[in-house]
């Protein structure tokens, strides 16, 4: 019964899709009626030629009013082209223009600075500043002041508040996301609010090129419906940049361990057609022969085992990836319309299993995938105050793991021969993992007098999952179908001129999962289909009361469906579990911030916040210390609660200091085990899990050192984990139980650019005491290492 209403809905959410597409052709058709209003659209600049966001452009005595967007772009539609159109914002000298067009037109607007203000102070509030005062708890990541730098975009969020990755090597490696207490697949990703996964699976945080990012948004607990995500503990949504010219950026870096980046992006706007072209590409290599500390090698002279370093001579890591985006911006008929593509190829190396004691000598993994999209935005969509976001890509994706040698290996680089491979002790294998994915979105807002504003949200994600291996011949296919169905509706409002704002939301989701396989793993029908349907729902609430002192809450009731890759395995370390069950949690949220400006060029601001997670049916990664293989499980009832809490200040452009700390403790509150007896792990912490944490960065900038377009950059970074349970608490005696120590690194960089920052230099030195620094059941990361890079910048 319950498969039949879920194929019932689904079917409505696919007639809904149709109608949807229906309703864009009749804009189409309404937008290029003979008759038609007049549109103008344009730029609103000041003399720099920097936007000017939010700037106000009206005509005459009409009422007609056009407010610019965060890039200072207008478009403002008139039922008569003659009139006077005037552009103001506040701390500029307004500027008018008669107009009497016959056919819709481009206008431009240049505002000058006003010159002197009597008393009166004017503070612009930035996009990111903005973000941070609404009402969900979300921090905001500028990546222009660290864009020359060799940081990849994990080590920018790693710095974050409540958040940790974890890494299980150098570059290329396997991470984690650990944020305000839920980590793994809790945490969803996204580039310009479209799932990350359609750019390929191993497409990740580490090797997507800096210079295409402007900022990084990181959702903590409520997730804002236009994402359609089924995220439980947070969003990450990478916003790249946009720019309205020609430009070129392209940079290079060399450094430690046999390792070299290039990136090339740019744009090429066509004056008379207006389109758009973005190619990028992205190359990146590392031999990954760091050293490895006090690992456990034979030593024939002792006819024993003893602890030495060692460098891991199996990891080497090699990527390409290449996008390109054409398509129009501000036209009658769309506000937005890009076509997509892009490709990547990862071949990667393996060197150790999930535990650094057992060590590979041959097997890599090889991956590459294409994808296909497009996107279609609309302000005033079929009525005023309507706005759509559509969206639909496809991916192909493909990889295969080649464990073919029948040896094991130790940490000289020795090995011996044996009668298994190496990764899961089976026959030989070539395995393939065909994952084809198809993702659609459709998002449209409705606001009424501006401060009520109706969302709904409908996203589709259907993964396929066909394996195979080419030389084991016990090994049974299988061609699953994992598909996902959630739907959000929304209603904010602004009230007390924006001091209070409130979110309310509701979510269904709807999964899918079919099954045709005969394995070792699975004793059913080898064709099964499974389908469940699940509810959410919660309110945010953010109040200003005053400037520096402001607050934040919200509650949700959320659910979290399994991935492909927890339910189905990565094809070589992580095994299936196709019993997975979905998470779900009860996530609340309370915050205080502000931000106080004495004067002088002087600037502080602070947060602090708490969190509280009922979670049940957490999915956890269990790992086998002897075999090296994990897989994802349950744990019945978990318990999140933590603090967190950043301080900052700025003087001018001259200096910066932020730091930022979180305690996050994650515990079993399952009494009793499956077989009725009591848990040992009840009340325990989840093990290899950080639960104290901060980071501290501190900035010095210098203008006009050797010239008037020079500037020089000086960075310091320091971060800290205390230390933490390898595994349960309750195995065992505590004084002898395995633990990863506390660690500190220290890390600086120094970044000299002139000509306007058309030319960019930097040297950096990370873990600058060469500390043994670790993360996932204790597996070492790099040691210090030395990093230089050059970035040119042309308009």
């Amino acid at each position: 019964m319950l498969s039949e209403n879920v194929s019932e809905k689904a079917s409505y959410m696919a007639a809904f899709s149709r109608l949807l597409f229906f309703l864009v052709l009749i804009n189409f058709f309404l937008r290029f009626q003979v008759g038609a209003s007049v549109v103008v659209t344009g730029r609103v600049s000041d003399p720099d030629g920097n936007p000017i966001e939010f700037a106000t452009v009206t005509l005459d005595s009409t009422g007609i009013v056009s407010r610019a967007d965060i890039n200072g772009d207008f478009r403002i539609e008139m039922s008569r082209a003659h009139g006077v159109l005037t552009a103001s914002a506040t701390g500029y000298n307004s500027y008018s223009r008669p107009i009497n067009l016959k056919a819709d037109a481009r206008i431009d607007f240049v505002l000058s600075h006003i010159t002197e203000l009597k008393e009166v102070t004017v503070t612009a509030k930035s996009k990111l500043r903005r973000l941070r005062e609404s009402e969900f708890t979300v921090n905001s990541i500028n990546v222009e002041p660290v864009i020359n730098t060799s940081a990849n975009l994990s080590d920018l969020v790693g710095r974050t508040a409540g958040v940790r990755i974890r890494t299980t090597g150098g570059l290329g490696s396997d991470f984690d996301v650990s944020l305000n207490g839920l980590s793994g697949s809790a945490i969803r990703y996204f580039i310009d609010g479209v799932a990350m996964e359609s750019r390929g699976s191993d497409i990740s945080l580490e090797n997507l090129p800096l210079n295409q990012v402007e900022r990084i948004d990181i959702y903590k607990g409520v997730v804002p419906s236009f994402l359609g995500t089924d995220a439980m503990g947070g969003a990450i949504n990478i916003i790249t940049r946009k720019l309205k010219r020609n430009y070129l950026d392209a940079s290079v870096s060399a450094g430690s361990f046999g390792t070299a980046k290039a990136d090339l992006t740019g744009q090429i706007a066509e004056k008379r057609t207006g389109l758009l072209i973005r190619p990028s590409i992205d190359l990146s290599y590392s031999k990954n022969d760091y050293l490895m500390k006090d690992v456990e090698v034979w030593d024939n002279e002792a006819d024993s085992y003893v602890t030495t370093d060692r460098r891991r001579f199996h990891d080497a890591y090699r990527s390409i990836q290449g996008l390109i985006d054409i398509g129009v911006e501000n036209k009658p008929w769309a506000k937005r319309l890009f076509f997509n593509a892009s490709y990547s190829n990862v071949d990667k190396e393996i060197q150790t299993g999930s535990v650094q004691a057992i060590v590979y000598g041959t097997p890599r993994r090889k991956s590459h995938a294409w994808s296909f999209g497009t996107i279609y935005a609309q302000d005033n969509f079929l009525t005023h105050g309507m706005s759509v976001n559509l969206s639909a890509s496809h991916t192909w994706d493909r990889s295969v793991t080649v464990d073919t040698v029948f040896r094991k290996y130790d940490w000289n680089g020795n090995w011996i021969p044996t009668q298994r491979n190496e990764i899961t002790g089976g026959s030989r294998s070539i395995r393939h993992y065909i994952r084809p994915l198809t993702l659609a979105r459709a998002n449209i807002d409705y606001s009424i007098a501006e401060i009520h504003t109706l969302n709904f949200n409908y996203s589709l994600n259907r993964t396929g999952n066909r394996r195979y291996d080419d030389v084991d011949t016990d090994y049974d296919p299988s061609k699953d179908v994992l598909t996902k169905h959630i739907t959000g509706l929304s209603y904010s409002q602004a009230l007390l001129d924006g001091r209070l704002q409130n979110t309310a939301f509701v979510k269904s989701y709807i999964e899918q999962l079919v099954i045709k396989q005969m394995s070792a793993i699975w004793s059913g029908d080898p064709v099964k289909t499974t389908t469940q349907s699940f509810w959410g729902y919660g309110i945010g609430s953010r109040f200003n009361l005053i400037e520096s002192a402001q607050m934040k809450a919200s509650v949700e009731k959320a659910v979290r469906l399994p991935l492909s890759r927890e339910m189905l395995g990565n094809g070589s370390t992580v095994s299936p579990n196709l019993s997975l069950r979905p998470e779900n949690s009860l996530n609340l949220n309370l915050g205080f911030f502000g931000n106080i400006n004495p004067g002088g060029g002087h600037t502080f601001y602070y947060e602090l916040s708490g969190y509280l997670r009922r979670v049940r049916d957490m999915i956890h990664l269990i790992t086998n210390e002897n075999t090296g293989l994990s897989v994802y499980s349950n744990i019945s009832r978990v318990s999140v609660r933590g603090l967190e809490g950043e301080v900052g200040y700025h003087y001018a452009d001259r200096f910066h200091l932020t730091s930022n700390w979180s305690y996050s403790v994650s515990r079993d509150k399952n009494p009793v085990r499956s077989d009725g007896k009591p848990s040992v792990t009840y009340n325990n912490r989840i093990p290899n899990r950080p639960w104290l944490y901060g980071n501290t960065e501190f900035t010095f900038i210098h203008r006009k050192l050797f010239n008037p377009t020079d500037r020089l950059r000086a960075g310091y970074i320091f971060q800290y984990v205390h230390w933490f349970f390898l595994t349960w608490e309750g195995y065992g005696s505590l004084s002898s139980k395995s633990k990863i120590p506390t660690q500190c690194e220290h890390s600086i960089y120094l970044t000299y650019s002139w000509s306007h920052e058309r030319f960019n230099v930097t040297g950096e030195i990370n873990n600058l005491f060469n500390a043994t620094l670790y993360d996932n059941y204790k597996l070492q990361k790099p040691g210090r290492s030395f990093m230089v890079k050059f970035r040119l910048f042309l308009e």
